[in-house]
């Protein structure tokens, strides 16, 4: 039967692949959000999916058969009072996702604090290279599929599991809702620090989630994260394999380089194959080894594939190269987290060598404007020459500590504008500039291209003084 769906929250990257994937089934879908931005906003408009600006009660269609919320609307907001003033038929994102999508799927689940969307996509990557036609809900767009979400036509379906909650009526982690066949614990680290009070808190999702699996299934575990450990040993009824690099593991890497861009994989010992791809960092590795495993718990022949990594492109705005001006490269990265931070600065380093790493930083998830983030923030920048914090007025911390603290020259400012002009001051030929945002960051890394581009013409940075030391 074809519904009409409003689905507010639309623009986020989980709501927006809900969108995809209701659109994709034929139903009759419109949405809203406040905050609306690439890539999610393009992926939306070439699906053909009315988008409205602000949660307004009007937005929502008379004739709407259900209305799909998303988990950044809580009680007070007008459209959420309109819906429930009104009797209106409502369910969370993921909800629907497990009532609509997957049943009768062979369900994957990327669960972890980082990594959750890279490894979904190497996963599906893979799983596309082994000819399966998998279905997927990414929190990204990927590069290789040009949508973060499909239906597919196999009977896989990988599915990033977030441990934020569904919806202001279900607190709940999302994951426990997907109940998958093969589920992958990534990492687990202090993170949500708006809805978890502690790391302890965190592990009962995770073990909830892991209650989930059946014991037919598979659960997929980094073998170096002692949190992790803490959780399977509450209780596990799922045989487990795990990944890592540092131990006697049943999944197990050789790196070939240093910054991760070729490695060895070993199951049991035994050498599987080589990657050579386009990805860095050991964090990167890891995830490759946990897709590995993944692809073998749903009996892909692991060595046939591991060549198709070679042109493995990755995810949008995860550390990806958006242009190289007057010898300046220019990243735009989806950082939200001190670990995740300094692993993908660790592993650019290992790549650029001596260059110049250069870190525009806007702190914008709810950890890190609450503060929770804050001592472990400048240790986390150690890999960067200089950083410049978009300081906004609303950051609830003194930014000031942070900015001190760092090893590296480190500034702040308070606005979008006043970072490029500092940038564009402080760049020079050979330097790679990362910016470091969970949000739009209102387009700054590709302003700073159009900025290099028109004060410099064609004939690059170099050209203008060394900005002092």
């Amino acid at each position: 039967m074809v519904l009409k769906l409003h689905i507010l929250g639309i623009a986020g990257t989980f709501m927006g692949g809900v969108a995809a994937l209701a659109r994709e089934l034929g139903h009759t879908v419109e949405g809203s959000d406040q905050a609306v931005y690439p890539p999610m906003s393009t992926q939306l408009e070439s699906l053909g999916i009315a988008l409205r600006q602000g949660y307004r009660p009007g937005h929502i269609a008379p004739d709407c058969d259900a209305i799909v919320v998303g988990n950044a609307l809580s009680r007070g907001n007008a459209a959420v009072e309109h819906v429930l003033d009104a009797g209106l038929r409502y369910t969370s994102g993921a909800q629907w996702l497990a009532e609509q999508v997957l049943p009768g799927r062979d369900t994957v689940a990327v669960a972890g604090t980082h990594g959750k969307t890279t490894t979904s996509t190497i996963l599906t990557y893979l799983l596309q290279a082994a000819g399966r036609e998998p279905g997927f809900l990414i929190g990204g767009v990927a590069e290789d599929f040009g949508v973060s979400a499909r239906i597919g036509a196999g009977s896989a379906f990988v599915v990033e599991a977030d441990e934020y909650d569904t919806a202001f009526f279900d607190k709940r982690s999302k994951f426990v809702h997907y109940r998958p066949a093969v589920a992958i614990l990534n990492n687990l680290e202090f993170d949500h620090a708006d809805i978890f009070p502690d790391v302890a808190a965190i592990q009962r999702q995770f073990h909830h989630f892991v209650r989930t699996v059946p014991g037919r299934g598979r659960l997929i575990v980094n073998g170096e994260d002692a949190r992790l450990a803490e959780v399977l040993a509450m209780g596990c009824w799922t045989p487990v394999e795990r990944f890592g690099l540092d131990g006697d593991f049943d999944w197990s890497a050789r790196l070939l380089e240093a910054d991760g861009s070729a490695f060895a994989v070993l199951r049991a010992g035994r050498e599987l194959g080589t990657v050579r791809w386009p990805l860095l960092g050991r964090h990167n590795v890891m995830n490759a080894l946990a897709a590995l495993a993944a692809c073998a718990a749903l009996e892909v022949d692991v060595a046939g594939v591991i060549p198709a990594l070679a042109a493995f492109r990755s995810v949008k705005r995860r550390m990806e190269r958006l242009g190289e001006i007057g010898g300046v490269t220019v990243y735009d990265d989806f950082a939200h987290h001190p670990t995740a931070i300094a692993t993908t600065l660790s592993g650019l380093r290992a790549k650029v060598g001596a260059a110049r790493i250069v870190v525009a930083m806007e702190p914008r998830s709810n950890s890190m404007r609450l503060g929770a983030h804050a001592d472990a923030l400048a240790p986390s920048l150690a890999d960067a020459d200089a950083v410049v914090f978009l300081h906004r007025p609303e950051l609830a911390w003194d930014a000031g500590k942070v900015v001190d603290a760092v090893p590296g020259d480190a500034r702040a400012v308070t606005d979008v504008a006043s970072l490029i002009a500092t940038l564009c001051d402080l760049l020079r030929d050979g330097d790679h500039v990362v910016f470091m945002s969970n949000g739009g960051f209102d387009d700054a890394p590709r302003r700073l291209l159009a900025a290099l581009g028109a004060g410099n013409g064609e004939s690059g940075i170099g050209n203008r003084e060394e900005p002092h030391a």
